[in-house]
């Protein structure tokens, strides 16, 4: 008796606005007026119109309701790498602030290809009222394009001089200046850093940070790495030849890779050589040993991106907010190298 109770259910016919319509007597136009709020219908007519909604048990189209007030209700958000917690983390506050304003969230990851960033962003402009672009790879070109549409759009983690972009920024420069001074304290001279994506404007403030590091008495030298675990993992040996006797990784993936590998050579950190990360993910607590690493509020700066965008959205483009701050954790994956007599910090 249920099993053909729902049968007849999910075979029934499909309520459509017409049918609302004929029942209350009203045109479409008139059932449309009604559902869409517009307050020039006839109450009595307004009235009637509702009644046939609830006794038929009509369910208008959100994305039809989305065309017809030129607003969809959504927030479109593109992130480079949806497998880093980093971006997840992110995601997860964005969705909390677009959840409260009564908008749902679009993600889509570029895979760190500019190109495939363009053309996903593309697609988020077809759906979203407003765009959210996490460190955005794409050329300064394609950023200015895409500020001309008109579309409400924030950037985080991507600074463009001269062009009229919102963005909101994590203080990169500030996290490695803190990282040198650690290792300079603990004694050490000769540091190699393990680049980022190329395109990455925070790999660029990393670097950035390490052209002023000879003002705490540090050598740097630079080798091309990646944003993954597996990156992390085949540039250990290149690291290790360096000479250096401290690691800096660009993210903390990376670092975990180069402990991996440190591990499978025998080499001890921090006895043989110090390591450190960025980002501060929960990972980075349950290594061994424990890592270093400058942490990133990545909730904190969701919240703000996700109250961000929905100023613009509406309209207050005032008050640009400022650059998220970061912290050092120290923990025991950096030491004074042998024979330094550096200081523990």
């Amino acid at each position: 008796m249920v099993a053909s109770k729902r049968a007849r259910r999910s075979n029934a016919k499909r309520i459509t606005i017409a049918d609302v319509a004929r029942t209350a007597g009203a045109s479409v136009a008139t059932v449309s007026r009604v559902l869409n709020g517009v307050d020039t219908v006839d109450p009595v007519l307004a009235e009637r119109v509702r009644l046939a909604i609830g006794d038929l048990g009509y369910r208008p189209s959100a994305a039809a309701q989305g065309l017809a007030r030129g607003r969809s209700g959504t927030i479109g958000v593109l992130v480079p790498d949806l497998a880093n917690p980093y971006f997840s983390d992110v995601i997860k506050s964005v969705s909390a602030v677009a959840r409260t304003a009564g908008s749902r969230v679009l993600v889509m990851d570029s895979d760190e290809d500019p190109e495939i960033e363009r053309e996903l962003t593309e697609d988020l402009l077809r759906y979203a009222d407003g765009l959210l672009l996490c460190s955005p790879r794409m050329p300064r070109a394609h950023l200015a394009a895409l500020a001309g549409r008109g579309t409400p759009m924030l950037v985080t983690n991507r600074q463009v001089t001269g062009l009229a972009l919102h963005s909101l920024t994590v203080d990169f420069f500030q996290g490695v200046m803190a990282v040198c001074g650690h290792l300079a304290r603990l004694g050490h001279r000769r540091v190699v850093y393990l680049a980022g994506p190329e395109h990455a404007w925070a790999n660029a403030e990393r670097l950035r940070a390490l052209s002023g590091a000879e003002a705490f008495g540090l050598q740097v030298a630079t080798v091309a790495c990646g944003f993954t675990a597996d990156d992390g993992y085949a540039a250990a040996s290149a690291a290790l030849d360096s000479g250096a006797t401290a690691v800096v990784a660009y993210n903390d993936f990376v670092a975990l890779g180069v402990l991996a590998r440190f591990h499978e050579m025998g080499v001890d950190v921090p006895g043989d050589i110090s390591l450190t990360g960025f980002d501060g993910i929960d990972m980075a607590r349950f290594s061994d040993p424990p890592l270093t690493t400058v942490a990133v509020p990545r909730d904190r700066l969701g919240r703000a991106a996700g109250e961000a965008l929905a100023r613009i959205m509406s309209g207050d483009e005032e008050g640009e907010p400022g650059a998220i701050p970061v912290e050092l954790h120290v923990r025991a994956s950096t030491g004074a190298p042998r024979g330094s007599g550096g200081t523990p910090s």
